[in-house]
């Protein structure tokens, strides 16, 4: 072997050495440049200036006596009597609402609200365009039957007065009645018969209510 041979084949060890390490080299470079590709980006934002103001409205009921009211007892009824008493039933709210309802509820001696045929009923009509005059009954628009002598017993589930809209500030003007159906009962010596409705006592209670308006989708 030629003393030049010796030194080209040292040499190409050493290039051959060398390889590896310069490819790794490469590489990492490639793989740190391919990073800072990957996690670099460019973002943007924009908001309003002036905040969007955002409110929500009110539903209200409520009931004000016309006259005496429900506040004032009914006493001493006979079969066939009947006692009105007036109440304005108004939206307060700011939200329109519909669909007035009323329930009515009883306490007290079982058979004046759970006897459908000699139990009280319950008459509820209103005054349309005008109001009632309480002290006589009298209505200066026209009167609407709303609800017509209903048994107490059947105002277990809400019943409908007005199934159209109740506009926000608006005041339906209503007569109760509360009326002891006809029937005849026969007292023998001071004795009243079984399941007498003489000398019985309820309370009620009328609950009036709505529900909003239905929903709606605005554009501006």
């Amino acid at each position: 072997m030629t003393a030049r041979h010796s030194v080209d084949t040292r040499t190409t060890k050493r290039r051959r050495a060398w390889r590896p390490l310069a490819m790794a080299t490469t590489g990492g470079a490639v793989l740190v440049m391919m990073g800072v590709g990957v996690w670099a980006s460019l973002s943007a934002t924009v908001s309003n200036v002036d905040p969007q103001q955002v409110s929500t409205g009110t539903l209200k009921l409520t009931m004000t006596p016309n006259g005496a009211g429900f506040s004032q007892s009914i006493s001493n009824l006979a079969p066939g009597d009947v006692t009105n008493r007036y109440v304005d039933v108004a939206n307060t709210g700011t939200l329109d609402g519909q669909a007035l309802t009323l329930a009515v509820t009883g306490t007290g001696s079982t058979a004046l609200i759970t006897d459908a045929i000699r139990g009280l009923a319950v008459t509820v009509t209103e005054c349309v365009d005008g109001t009632w005059t309480s002290t006589t009954g009298v209505c200066s628009g026209t009167a609407s039957a709303l609800v017509s002598n209903k048994p107490v017993s059947a105002f277990g589930t809400a019943t409908s007065l007005v199934s159209g809209a109740i506009n926000a500030g608006e005041a339906r003007k209503l007569q109760v009645s509360v009326k002891l159906p006809n029937q005849d009962e026969t007292t023998v010596n001071g004795v009243q018969p079984a399941n007498t409705i003489q000398g019985l006592s309820t309370q009620l209670t009328f609950a009036f209510a709505e529900t909003q308006r239905a929903a709606v989708t605005s554009n501006s």
